[in-house]
């Protein structure tokens, strides 16, 4: 389980995270949605140690990572995958190099070993065949589709997605989505997912939490949030966001 306490953050005095409080439930798909600049991206950051809080705890498991050296953060992160917004590509690699490189810094699996992990990773994300093409060469969903098997590599307990399916058009959209379900189906990882995509994201989640003035507003199944009666809820769930979100 990721459990995030009292969480705080500021930038330039501008508080992003306010007292923040958040349990993710071990081997589900919880989705965090909310207005853009609200600090989604930065509550990912904590949760992986890249940003530390300036008060608060964040729990990883048994671990509290807040203020862990470097050695016993790698120890954690080794839990982790994570599919980042751009996909995060090598554009000087191939997308057999790409998808290889955290097998060859992280194991001592042999060539022939690598080589049929990148293959069986490749084609479950439905890329097989396309080893030797370049990033430059692949359209907006093949990319995330390689960020997608890269993330699965090394097996990992965890995988947050910061946007994955953002720049996508909508009918690539329901493909990652469906993509991102049918793997979950099968390796059971946690995932925490920032998106924008409503509704749709409700489709493939099993909780979904609220993010608004560095605060979780509310925490429920994609059903509790959809029936929600609180006004910040309903005016971003609904799409009414001509002026800013009203509380009460």
């Amino acid at each position: 389980m990721i459990k995030l306490i009292n969480l705080e953050k500021s930038f330039n005095g501008q508080k992003v995270l306010n007292k923040l409080n958040l349990e993710v439930p071990e081997g589900q798909i919880t989705a965090i949605i909310g207005p853009s600049g609200e600090g989604k991206s930065v509550l990912l950051k904590h949760v992986i140690g890249l940003l530390k809080p300036d008060r608060g705890i964040v729990m990883v498991d048994d671990d509290d990572i807040t203020w862990m050296g470097r050695n016993e953060l790698n120890r954690v992160r080794e839990k982790f995958g994570m599919l980042f917004q751009n996909a995060a590509l090598f554009d000087s690699m191939t997308v057999f190099e790409n998808v290889a490189f955290p097998l060859e810094e992280k194991t001592r699996l042999t060539r022939n070993e690598i080589r049929d992990k990148v293959h069986e990773a490749l084609e479950h994300v439905g890329l097989k065949g396309i080893d030797h093409k370049y990033p430059d060469e692949l359209s907006g969903g093949m990319k995330k589709r390689v960020g997608l098997a890269r993330a699965l590599l090394l097996d990992p307990k965890i995988i947050l997605f910061d946007e994955p399916t953002t720049g996508l058009d909508p009918i690539i959209c329901r493909a990652i989505h469906q993509l991102i379900w049918e793997t979950h189906q099968k390796f059971g990882f946690t995932a925490l997912i920032v998106s924008h995509e409503i509704p749709e994201i409700f489709d493939i989640s099993h909780n979904v939490a609220m993010l608004y003035h560095g605060e979780i507003l509310e925490m429920g199944t994609p059903a509790d949030i959809q029936r929600s009666e609180h006004p910040a809820v309903r005016q971003f769930i609904t799409g009414s966001l001509e002026g800013p979100i009203h509380m009460v």
